[in-house]
């Protein structure tokens, strides 16, 4: 099994779920988080006076799916996710190893 992490722009959220529920993807961890990346923050006008945005408001998604998954997973968000311009994101993919689901007891993919 593999845990998918994509830090993505918030407005993106509802394509990249639509998207992975169309590839068949079950269930996913979303969190709001602010960070910098190679953007590393803007400046903003806010009546007249300039001010900094040190961190981006972004979407932090956890998907764990099955190892022969896990590609098509990355490839969908990618394509989803992108739109050309600095602070599309980042995804991470590690292994997981071990998954169990509380109310019934399944584990591993039977969990997924």
């Amino acid at each position: 099994m593999k845990m998918i992490i994509a830090a993505i722009k918030p407005y993106k959220l509802d394509e990249v779920r639509a998207a992975l529920t169309a590839i068949g993807v079950r269930g996913m961890m979303v969190s709001e988080i602010k960070g910098f990346g190679t953007q590393s923050g803007h400046t903003e006008i806010y009546r007249g006076a300039e001010y900094a945005v040190n961190f981006v408001p972004k979407m932090r998604l956890e998907i764990v799916v099955a190892d022969g998954l896990a590609e098509t997973v990355v490839d969908t968000i990618t394509q989803t996710a992108r739109t050309g311009r600095i602070g599309d994101g980042k995804i991470f993919v590690m292994d997981v190893e071990k998954a169990l689901r509380v109310r019934t007891g399944e584990i591993d993919d039977d969990a997924l």
